[in-house]
């Protein structure tokens, strides 16, 4: 790739990158949310590594990394229902808003989010819901690129 796509590929995708944080952090009260701002990290995830190529990449996403962020948003996301349903009876209840007095208050004060429109458990769920699909787009890219690589380099072995 060219010199100027390299320079300026890199402060678009961290912009792109803070974009999504924002979608993700505002999803419960603008349209967006998990999915979208995570495929926009993604995006810049990837925009880095079809310009820059896997191994000088300057984000660099690991093999544990991935596996770590994928295994703590289910994990998270599963743990905060089940929550829901040990103290309401009902799966991915929104603890900090309790519609119908069925949550001690203690546990509806962890998860009450400290600002005006008390979105519960929502704001946690997108974040858990970003990091699923930033790791799971960012996995599928990553895959192909080292599969092409391989194909590339067998067959260059081959021609010789």
């Amino acid at each position: 790739m060219s010199t100027i796509l390299k320079i300026f590929v890199f402060p678009a995708a961290l912009l792109v990158m803070c974009l999504g944080i924002l979608t993700i952090l505002g999803g419960h009260i603008t349209p967006g949310g998990g999915f979208q701002g995570g495929a926009m990290i993604a995006g810049a995830f990837i925009f880095c590594a079809v310009v820059y190529g896997l191994k000088e990449n300057p984000i660099h996403f690991s093999h544990n990394f991935m596996a770590a962020m994928e295994s703590i948003g289910a994990l998270t996301y599963v743990f905060l229902g089940i929550a829901g349903l040990i103290f309401s009876g009902f799966y991915l209840y929104n603890l900090g808003v309790d519609l119908n007095n069925l949550v001690p208050a203690f546990v509806q004060n962890i998860f009450d989010y400290p600002d005006p429109i008390h979105a519960g458990i929502i704001p946690y769920l997108n974040i858990m819901v970003g990091l699923k699909v930033l790791v799971g787009l960012s996995a599928v890219v990553i895959a192909f690129m080292q599969f092409n690589h391989k194909e590339d380099g067998e067959n260059e072995e081959n021609e010789h």
